[in-house]
């Protein structure tokens, strides 16, 4: 039986600013509830929502844990009593409702999975967000298939690059938008069929020249309001603009509505962290049945950017918010 601690280190930021207020801290151990495994943390994932939670725009949910942090991978160190699946010693990563920017985690067992095979910890934290929001998106709400085109903004963000191999994997056709040439390359080293730097291109109209005409079948989204009209013009006939942020707004105005009626198309979006435990079990085992084998077999992978430690977990928002990244910022604290 594992001693497990009283206390533990984590990043707390106080009443919320600028990347400078995440300070470690000590606190607690969190003890698992019926339906949680408590994971002894080895690597999480930096993603956007933790910004807008340190800025104060995105409050975790009732019951949630209040410390940073939306993915994590590491090693159970504990189960509760409803526990089924795993057992102290599995190698996991885990959807978490909030927690993991800490020594320790809990997270539902419906959202956990274990580490793909042959890889290591940083990848494994690398996984959960983004391949949960794309999957859920692209081809739940965006119902993504074989033979379908695909844009997607801001490729070479983790969402980006999951999206882009995922969508590639299952036989779609992908264009991909980001801000520089060298992020252009990236995006079809990684299999984008076409790349859009769109601070020197008019994204809507490289897509009507790639298309010849036709539009894109599904469009992923996370700018918003200053992309919605010329999203419009990007789509296809009985095509679906999934939305999943707002980096550039959230209220767009003087838009003409005529496109959505007249190309017959689907207007949707979701968010992640408030969807039921349940909701989420059901895409973790989608994403273990039809998305882990590919990881495993190599035919999608993590793009790792950066890795900090735990302590320097200012220096990772600094990063993410200055969108020079291409794939995902890590905290490591397997040393």
């Amino acid at each position: 039986m594992t001693t497990l601690p009283q206390e533990m280190t984590y990043i707390a930021h106080g009443e919320g600013g600028g990347p400078e207020v995440l300070v470690p801290a000590r606190g607690p151990v969190p003890s698992p509830k019926p339906d949680e495994v408590l994971i002894r943390v080895q690597a999480t994932g930096v993603n956007r929502p933790d910004v807008q939670q340190r800025k104060g725009s995105y409050p975790p949910p009732p019951g949630a844990s209040p410390i940073l942090g939306l993915e994590t991978a590491g090693e159970v160190v504990a189960v509760g009593d409803a526990v089924k699946r795993y057992k102290v010693g599995d190698k996991v990563c885990a959807l978490t409702n909030g927690g993991a920017y800490a020594e320790y985690c809990t997270a539902p067992e419906a959202q956990t999975l274990p580490w793909p095979a042959g890889f290591d910890a940083l990848q494994a934290a690398a996984l959960p967000e983004t391949f949960f929001t794309v999957w859920a998106n692209a081809f739940g709400h965006g119902r993504l298939a074989a033979g379908d085109t695909l844009l997607v903004h801001g490729g070479t963000s983790g969402i980006g690059v999951t999206a882009i191999q995922l969508a590639k994997a299952f036989g779609a056709t992908v264009y991909a938008t980001a801000g520089s040439d060298e992020k252009c390359r990236a995006m079809l080293d990684l299999g984008a069929d076409a790349a859009i730097n769109y601070k020197t291109q008019d994204f809507a109209a490289e897509v009507k020249t790639l298309t010849e005409g036709r539009g894109v079948d599904v469009l992923l989204d996370m700018v918003g309001a200053d992309y919605f009209q010329r999203n419009l013009r990007c789509m296809a006939k009985d095509g679906r603009l999934v939305i999943i942020a707002f980096l550039q707004g959230h209220e767009a105005e003087k838009v003409d509505l005529r496109p959505i009626m007249l190309k017959r198309l689907t207007v949707t979006g979701s968010t992640m962290r408030p969807r039921t435990t349940a909701e989420k079990g059901a895409i973790a085992a989608e994403l273990e049945a039809k998305a882990w084998p590919l990881l495993a077999e190599g035919r999608c992978k993590p793009v790792i950017h950066s890795v900090f430690p735990l302590d320097q977990a200012a220096a990772a928002h600094a990063l993410m918010e200055s969108s020079t990244h291409i794939g995902k910022i890590l905290l490591d604290l397997s040393k």
